[in-house]
C-alpha cells in the first residue's frame, strides 16, 4: 500500500536532485481560485523524472543495482527520458524499449542523454514485454513506466510541493492519468487533504474502467495524447490508491485537449504536450466544473512536444 510515507522518504531520497517547479496563479480565469503546477519545468520536462531518481536511488541503496549493467524501462517516451537522465547522471547504464510510434523528438532526446534504445512493437505494452524479458536476462534493474511503488512515491513528491506552497489551503489537484503513477502518488501525499481529479481522453480510459469494472481492465489505445497517456490499462498500484481516496475520473475528448494545449500558448506562452493539457481541457471545458470557493491546482506534467504544430 502506497502512503504518505513513502512519498516523504521519497523527497528525502531525492534532496537536491530534482527542481522545484513553481505554481502559477491564474485566479479565477476557470472558475473558483486556481494554480498551474509548471511540472513541464522539471528535468527532462516530465514529472517522471522524480519516480525515476526514486528508483534508481532505492536499488543502490538496497544493493539491488549492478552498476555496471544498469536499469531498464519500456516507454512511449517520458518514463524513458526521465530514467535515461537519471541513469546517466547517477553513473549507470540505461536500455530504453519505446514503441515505434514514440514520436522522434524523444527518441532523439533518449539517446543523447546516453540510452540503448530499442524500438519493439506499436504500443507501450510490447515494448513492456521486451523490457521484462531484458532484465530477466540481464539482470538489469527493471524500472516501470508507472506501477512500482519507488516510481509512483517520487511522483507524489509533486503533491508535497504543491501543499507546502499553499500552506496546505488547496481543495483539490487536477491531473492527467495514463497508467496512474502522478494521480497515485498524489493522491497518496496529499490524501485527508485534498481531492484527486484524474483527467484521461475518453479513448483511453484506464481509470474510468477500472473503476466501473473494480480492477484494472485492459482499454484500446488511440487519440491525440496516446504518445504519453497510451498505457493500456490502470496500474495495480493506482488502483488501490484511488479506490481508497477516491479519486474522482473525468473524461475528455481530444478537440477538448487540443483546445486547452492551444490555450495554454495563446494565453499564457506555455508549452505542454497534449497529455499535460488533458488535464486543463478539465477544467476549461467544463467537464470539471470547480465550485465559487474552490482552490484547485491543474498539473501541467509534460512538455515534450513539437512547438510547431501550435
Amino acid at each position: 500500500m502506497l502512503t504518505l510515507t513513502d512519498v516523504e522518504a521519497a523527497r528525502d531520497r531525492m534532496a537536491g536532485r530534482i527542481r522545484r517547479t513553481p505554481l502559477l496563479a491564474v485566479g479565477d480565469a476557470f472558475g473558483g481560485t486556481g494554480w498551474f503546477k509548471l511540472e513541464q519545468l522539471q528535468h527532462t520536462g516530465t514529472f517522471k523524472a522524480r519516480g525515476a531518481f526514486n528508483r534508481i536511488l532505492g536499488a543502490t541503496e538496497d544493493g539491488s543495482l549492478d552498476p555496471s549493467v544498469g536499469i531498464v524501462v519500456a516507454s512511449g517516451g517520458n518514463a524513458g527520458l526521465a530514467n535515461a537522465f537519471a541513469a546517466r547522471e547517477l553513473g549507470v547504464p540505461a536500455t530504453v524499449f519505446v514503441p515505434e510510434t514514440a514520436p522522434r523528438v524523444k527518441v532523439d532526446r533518449l539517446r543523447t542523454y546516453g540510452a540503448e534504445v530499442v524500438l519493439r512493437g506499436s504500443e507501450y505494452a510490447a515494448a513492456h514485454d521486451a523490457a521484462i524479458t531484458h532484465a530477466q536476462r540481464t539482470g538489469a534493474v527493471y524500472c516501470h513506466a508507472y506501477d512500482q511503488p519507488p516510481i509512483a512515491a517520487g511522483a507524489g513528491t509533486l503533491g508535497l510541493e504543491v501543499l507546502e506552497d499553499l500552506g496546505g489551503a488547496v481543495d483539490t489537484i487536477v491531473l492527467a492519468v495514463g497508467g496512474g503513477g502522478l494521480m497515485a502518488g498524489v493522491a497518496a501525499a496529499t490524501e485527508g487533504r485534498a481531492q484527486v481529479v484524474g483527467v484521461e481522453p475518453v479513448t483511453i480510459p484506464t481509470l474510468h474502467t477500472a473503476l466501473a469494472a473494480g480492477a484494472p481492465t485492459d482499454v484500446r489505445v488511440s487519440g491525440i495524447a496516446a504518445d504519453s497517456l497510451g498505457a493500456r490499462r490502470l496500474g495495480d498500484i493506482a488502483h488501490e490508491v484511488a479506490v481508497r481516496t477516491r479519486v474522482r475520473s473525468v473524461l475528455v475528448g481530444d478537440d477538448a485537449i487540443i483546445a486547452a494545449r492551444g490555450l495554454l500558448w495563446d494565453r499564457y506562452r506555455i508549452v505542454v504536450e497534449h497529455g499535460a493539457a488533458a488535464a486543463l481541457a478539465a477544467v476549461a471545458s467544463g467537464a470539471y466544473v470547480p465550485s465559487p470557493d474552490e482552490r484547485f491546482v491543474v498539473v501541467l506534467c509534460g512538455g515534450n512536444t513539437d512547438p510547431t504544430t501550435l
